[in-house]
């Protein structure tokens, strides 16, 4: 399965098939001569957990396909996306005599991929680079559309830039190794886009009975969640129009990850409370019928993603208030009007508190 995006700041494919791992010398070759583009150094950007599974595998096929290597293992996790693990890579490149006709080559999830490409894009300001995510979140969103940031104790993403790889390559059988938890957290994200853009993914997400059954539609259902993502990038490749859709759960989602020092939820989890939370402020002000937030908690609920959290919003504020959605003192808020269609709604602190 291939989806090409074309937006304002570049164009790329996503190629989605499983065993991927093993050609992905092949296709970056492929896409390489297709581009007239001579790469000679391949430096993987990975975590422990995915280089003790997979940097072997993607290291023989780059190997075969010609490329010098070098490899930067950083601890697992979003504690280890700030400044000073970018402040590592970046001296990394530099002792390596890595230049701007060289690439980086993202190999994991979200905190790799985002990590990665904040690199490539401020690097001697820009070198090329491929996103192979490696977990189930950053499939279906994070590794497609650009946006890479580290975070700062103020809030989630607060620092980064807009910058595409030159391709993005998806082997879903590396979901597999996922464990259980991890695999729900990205759940979140593919319920997400169900939620504000299809209602036929919702149906199909609410005939799954189990992890068999998921797998059995997951290339079809990483494909369904790209597509809306590519829809959207195109449109609105900056973020400030209808792409805003895609943050739906995430204002009260990253303000619960940063109140816990990214310690307690994982970003999925975080953000499952988070689309829960607001939905009910919604249905409470009568902007959206209760109807909805049953259904939100229902599917979320069949995927194992608690709503529950105890923290209050008025412990949230100082979060909410750098939230990247913030323009002036106006908010834009996503809700779920009805299963299928999201709406992007202008409001104020005051919704929050």
């Amino acid at each position: 399965m291939i989806l090409n995006i074309k937006s304002k700041l570049s164009e790329y494919d996503i190629v989605i098939e499983g065993g991927i791992l093993s050609s992905v010398g092949d296709y970056i070759s492929k896409m390489l001569k297709e581009k007239a583009m001579s790469v000679k150094k391949m430096f993987i950007i990975t975590d422990e957990t995915v280089d003790s599974l997979y940097s072997e595998t993607v290291k023989k096929s780059l190997e075969e396909s010609g490329f010098e290597l070098a490899k930067y293992v950083i601890s697992p996790g979003e504690n280890s996306k700030n400044i000073l693990t970018l402040a590592g890579i970046y001296s990394e490149m530099s002792d390596l005599g890595i230049t701007r006709s060289d690439m980086i080559v993202a190999l994991g999830g979200g905190v790799v991929g985002d990590l990665a490409g904040f690199a490539a894009s401020t690097y001697l300001r820009g070198i090329e680079y491929i996103q192979i995510p490696t977990t189930l979140l950053a499939q279906v969103d994070s590794s497609i559309g650009g946006k890479t940031a580290i975070d700062i104790s103020q809030g989630k993403n607060l620092v980064g830039s807009f910058y595409n790889p030159s391709l993005v390559l998806i082997d879903s059988f590396v979901l597999e190794t996922l464990n259980t938890r991890d695999l729900t957290s990205g759940m979140a994200e593919v319920i997400k886009y169900a939620l504000i853009k299809d209602k036929e993914l919702y149906n199909i997400l609410m005939s799954i009975e189990s992890r068999s059954q998921l797998f059995e539609r997951l290339n079809e259902i990483i494909y369904r969640c790209c597509s809306i993502k590519k829809e959207l990038v195109e449109e609105d490749p900056f973020d400030k129009g209808q792409r805003m859709l895609l943050n739906f759960g995430h204002t009260l989602g990253h303000a619960i990850e940063t109140h816990y020092k990214f310690r307690k939820y994982l970003h999925g989890e975080a953000v499952a409370i988070g689309m829960v939370r607001i939905s009910e402020l919604a249905a409470e002000k009568g902007m959206i019928d209760e109807s909805i937030v049953k259904d939100i908690k229902n599917i979320l609920a069949r995927f194992g993603l608690s709503n529950k959290e105890e923290v209050e919003n008025k412990e949230l504020i100082k979060y909410i208030k750098n939230d990247k959605k913030r323009f002036g003192d106006k908010f834009k808020i996503v809700l779920v009007e009805e299963i299928g269609k999201g709406i992007i709604v202008d409001t104020g602190i005051d919704f929050f508190e």
